[in-house]
């Protein structure tokens, strides 16, 4: 009997040590390398695992276990589970299915033509479908086509659901150019137009692009098109400003602007090569993005203003006018206490490397810079708004950072709600003689709720009563709305910047973090009065969708720009002077009721500059007032740098103002104004302009 235990004893440990799991590792690959996202499923334990980047994959399993593995496009394998712990497997690919694909809109190619793979060719007898991934579906083994996201066209996975990397998108090259907006950059391709696209899986194309490739490739070759996309970006209609006559409109009106996003969004369109909007070039943006000497208040005004006049560096016939504000500069420690609340974009069309994730990075720098006496909320929306940290003060800087670490983006974009939401969190905690800001960050792609200009303009004029100040920043490119954001800045009593990097991050939340936040004068406005005696006409250059009636600047209603502490404004006007023959100057009938006679007693003097503002806590403007002398001197540094800034955005413009001068003209200028420039911004503008088309 003790021996029949005995046995049975042995039979149950030898059960049991069989059936004891072990931890296999292993690669999995085919004949071009490491296959990455392969399924691998445990059929005894029901356990599942997916291999990373290298191949590499860990599974529990028991001797005597099947391992199946599994991958779309290659024969499917199983291996037992014997002694050894590391089980390596080399997959073959499935004849039946396609390696790589070419998709033919019209007309017809050569096999041979393609590396001998197999071709899938739709003749023009074929009905072209909608999208590019409509196009692709079902063509290729491991191609996905998923639902998707208003405008941005259906999402192409070309290594099956299983993968391991969230962001799989495949790579996109078209015409020899990597599309870097993806799925997004090519949406608005017309199939039309597309000659010929082929699709290789991961391994392929990771050996033909390297890392790019990881996620499979796609090449598209089109017909007619230039070799960047056109991107599906909203910009404000720009008519530029043309020369009128001083002694029938002597007067020049404008809203002040520091916003500084045209030239950052230029940037980057420079920076990918991409053709470049006209209406995207806004010239005072451009100008103002840059740091000039002008002298710091002395009285009590909280501006100082500056004006200087010289020979046009691109004609000989007129002359340039600049005008410099200063605003008073504070330090951190001197800004009232800040009642802030982040509204951060986190829709589906926020999942790019250069927006939701670039905002979180940004706004820690922000985060650094908190005091304690500074409140910190959290409003996000997308489908729908909610609030993701409760204010929060400013010295709980892990609690801030880890509510912006743990955002995700997806889903619709409902824009109208959370800045509701932002606006109510934001007045219930309000600040009585602080800082009091909503700071929005987005693409602006609204598409839920209240999305057009016209909403969002009145939705905010509504909440601009409340005494919460708003700042725009605009990340991420492909579908950015820079219209909607100025607006929502213009009428928010705020500023709108461009974050393209995170040294732009730096400029916005470090350098710049005063200004940025804390507004020291509203409904600021400017009006020039040009003197007829000395000027024959006058053109502002840039500032098109700043103009205001002349009436408007003692409106103390009429709506204008704002400053923040440290804010510098140029603004430049190219004149034409008495007595100068220019083909800017067109003739006008002599005025029947209206005498234009000019005055002796002002002989002396080339125009004045009046400037209205209201203090932030205030609804009555105030007025100060700066003469120019009729005097013409060289150039100082500044303005160099200044007219050369100006100078390239006319030419991105194509503007017919520029009296045929080339880059060589900016560089040379730009290069004569460089100065001193300790953080590197003029020298980055020199090489932007060396790299842009040298057909301009």
């Amino acid at each position: 009997m003790k021996n029949l235990l005995f046995i049975l004893c042995i039979i149950v440990c030898n059960i049991q040590a069989n059936a004891q799991e072990q931890t296999i590792t292993g690669t999995v690959t085919d004949a071009t390398g490491p296959l990455p996202g392969v399924n691998i499923i445990s059929k005894r334990a029901k356990y599942g695992t997916t291999t990373d980047f290298d191949g590499l994959y860990t599974i529990k399993a028991s001797k005597g276990d099947t391992l199946a593995y599994t991958y779309i496009g290659y024969k499917y394998k199983e291996v037992v589970v014997k002694d050894n712990l590391k089980i390596d497997v080399v997959l073959e690919e499935d004849s039946a299915t396609l390696d790589e694909v070419v998709v033919m809109a019209y007309g017809t190619t050569s096999r041979k033509s393609y590396t001998g793979s197999n071709v899938r060719k739709v003749t023009k007898r074929e009905k072209i479908q909608n999208n590019i991934s409509s196009q692709l579906a079902g063509n290729v083994a491991g191609v996905q086509v998923t639902k998707g996201i208003k405008k941005t066209g259906k999402p192409i996975k070309i290594r099956g659901v299983s993968s391991i990397n969230a962001n799989n998108e495949p790579l996109y090259i078209v015409n020899g150019v990597p599309a870097k907006e993806g799925n997004r950059a090519i949406y608005k391709i017309k199939p039309s137009k597309i000659k010929s696209m082929e699709v290789f899986k991961s391994p392929k194309a990771s050996v033909l692009f390297g890392e790019a490739g990881k996620n499979g490739c796609v090449i598209i070759t089109t017909k007619g098109y230039t070799s960047t996309i056109n991107y599906d970006e909203e910009y404000a209609k720009l008519s530029e400003n043309q020369f009128k006559k001083a002694k029938l409109s002597p007067l020049s009106t404008f809203s002040i602007d520091v916003d500084k996003a045209g030239y950052s969004n230029v940037r980057r369109m420079i920076n990918n090569g991409d053709n470049i909007p006209y209406d995207a070039v806004k010239i005072e943006e451009m100008v103002n993005y840059f740091d000039y000497d002008y002298p710091q208040p002395i009285d009590e005004h909280p501006f100082s203003i500056s004006t200087d006049v010289a020979k046009t560096p691109w004609n000989t016939q007129t002359q340039l006018v600049r005008i410099g504000l200063q605003g008073k500069e504070y330090l951190n420690e001197e800004l009232p206490a800040s009642n802030l609340t982040f509204l951060i974009d986190v829709s589906g069309s926020m999942e790019d490397h250069n927006k939701l994730p670039l905002l979180v990075s940004a706004f820690k720098l922000l985060v650094q810079q908190l005091r304690e006496k500074d409140k910190v909320a959290i409003v996000v929306y997308a489908g729908a708004a909610g609030v993701v940290l409760e204010p929060t003060n400013g010295n709980q800087k892990e609690k801030i950072i880890n509510a912006l670490q743990k955002l995700e983006a997806g889903g619709s974009t409902a824009g109208g709600q959370g800045i509701q939401l932002a606006y109510k969190l934001a007045e219930k905690n309000f600040k009585k003689n602080g800082n009091n800001r909503v700071i929005l960050a987005t693409d602006g792609d609204f598409n839920v709720g209240a999305s057009s200009n016209s909403d969002m303009e009145k939705l905010i004029e509504e909440k601009r009563t409340s005494g919460v100040f708003l700042s725009v920043l605009g990340f991420g490119m492909g579908n950015y709305k820079d219209s909607k954001l100025e607006t929502l800045a213009d009428k928010g009593n705020g500023n709108h910047a461009y974050i393209d990097t995170m040294q732009e991050a730096q400029k916005v939340f470090g350098k710049e973090f005063g200004g940025t936040l804390y507004t020291i004068a509203k409904d600021v406005k400017i009006q020039v009065e040009f003197n007829p005696a000395k000027v024959q006409a006058y053109r502002l250059i840039g500032y098109e969708n700043r103009l205001l009636a002349d009436e408007d600047f003692i409106d103390d209603t009429k709506d204008a720009g704002e400053l923040g502490s440290g804010h510098k404004v140029t603004a430049l006007y190219e004149i034409v002077p008495i007595g100068i023959k220019s083909d800017y100057v067109k003739d006008v009938p002599d005025l029947k009721y209206t005498s234009s006679e000019e005055l002796d007693s002002f002989s002396d003097e080339l125009f004045t500059v009046k400037f209205r503002y209201k203090k932030p806590d205030s609804e009555t403007s105030v007025e100060m007032v700066h003469i120019q002398k009729n005097e013409e001197l060289e150039m100082s540094a500044d303005f160099k740098f200044a007219s050369a800034v100006a100078l390239f955005g006319l030419k991105l413009r194509k503007s017919q103002f520029t009296n045929n001068a080339n880059l060589t003209t900016v560089i040379k200028l730009a290069e004569q104004g460089r100065g001193e420039d300790k953080q590197g911004y003029r020298a980055e503008f020199i090489r932007l302009v060396k790299a842009s088309d040298k057909e301009l």
